[in-house]
């Protein structure tokens, strides 16, 4: 069995110990966290170790999650890739592209995976979408719109670098996934909250596709969508031969969940297919990840064309 190791015990540590356990060739072996008692309390969740420093937990492992905050996981992903261990990334992968850069160089040195966690793209609506593209049966796309609608307390807010960096990365991935590559972009954005936070909780993106099509991106702490057909998160193509989408919505459980006034089941397992197809299938079988760490950088390209585009009150060019 492989033996992963997760690096980070906060609540996205849950689903990613599902994924885990539902793979058919892994086991969890371990969790450290800077707190104790986080760590101690998904360890007890899902019986296994916990470590006493970063070093010990990849010592002891063959696979690393990297479930730390942003400003930190090149930090430890380097760590374990030097280690000659494999290693999924959550995202935002790193806080430059030279980080990303520097983490993709030092596992072809080293000959070990690693992966962004770009979940959305494991979701089979989501495969779905990719399949009719690819085929043919969409015909020319058109449009592609990714919205995100969910109520974010301020304390809750005020933990995150903002929407762009924070949301707005998995618009991206998804984009580039579904679409392919970005010519220009346009963003806006805005903060609408009691005051307490100053970081944009909004932002609107209007990208200008190579392939011609237009996409629009929205990322919104500000507000819930409790409209019909509720935008609570939302992935629409539309094409000259047809249409489809993904939506949140598919599946809601009407209880509340530690920040969203209800549980949006759908996102769940996005998680766990992307961990079991890290294990089975790229660790395993030898297979890529559906997104890599090149796809990373174009990512971070994006962010950074939205946030040019925004202090610079102009369209963004953005480079191949």
């Amino acid at each position: 069995m492989i033996k992963v190791g997760f690096i980070g015990a906060g609540d996205i540590a849950y689903l990613h110990g599902e994924g885990v356990s539902q793979s058919e060739s892994a086991e969890l072996t371990g969790i450290w966290n800077r707190t104790l008692s986080k760590a101690e309390e998904k360890a007890k969740l899902f019986n296994c170790q916990v470590f006493k420093s970063p070093e010990e937990l990849i010592a002891a492992v063959d696979v690393v999650y990297i479930l730390t905050n942003m400003e930190t996981h090149h930090t430890y992903a380097k760590l374990a890739i030097e280690a000659g261990k494999h290693v999924l990334v959550e995202k935002p992968t790193a806080v430059t592209i030279e980080e990303i850069q520097d983490l993709k160089e030092t596992a072809q040195q080293k000959s070990v995976q690693i992966a962004p966690v770009h979940n959305y793209v494991y979701e089979p609506s989501v495969l779905r979408a990719k399949e009719m593209i690819d085929s043919g049966k969409l015909g020319d796309l058109v449009s592609l719109y990714v919205l995100y609608n969910i109520h974010h307390p301020e304390e809750v807010a005020a933990r995150y670098p903002g929407v762009i960096r924070q949301i707005l990365t998995h618009h991206a991935y998804c984009s580039l996934y579904l679409v392919g590559q970005p010519e220009m972009v346009s963003c806006m954005k805005s903060t609408i909250n009691d005051g307490s936070v100053p970081q944009e909780n909004i932002a609107m993106v209007t990208m200008k596709m190579k392939n011609q099509a237009l996409s629009h991106l929205c990322a919104s702490f500000a507000s819930d969508d409790h409209a019909g057909d509720p935008w609570t998160f939302m992935i629409k193509l539309i094409g000259t031969k047809g249409a489809t989408r993904y939506s949140y919505r598919d599946w809601v459980e009407n209880t509340p969940a530690v920040v969203h006034s209800q549980t949006y089941s759908a996102y769940p397992y996005t998680i766990r297919e992307t961990g079991k197809h890290f294990l089975d299938q790229v660790i395993t079988h030898g297979e890529n990840p559906l997104s890599t760490l090149d796809d990373a950088i174009t990512c971070m390209k994006m962010i950074e064309a939205c946030e040019r585009s925004v202090a610079e009150n102009r369209h963004v060019l953005i480079d191949s």
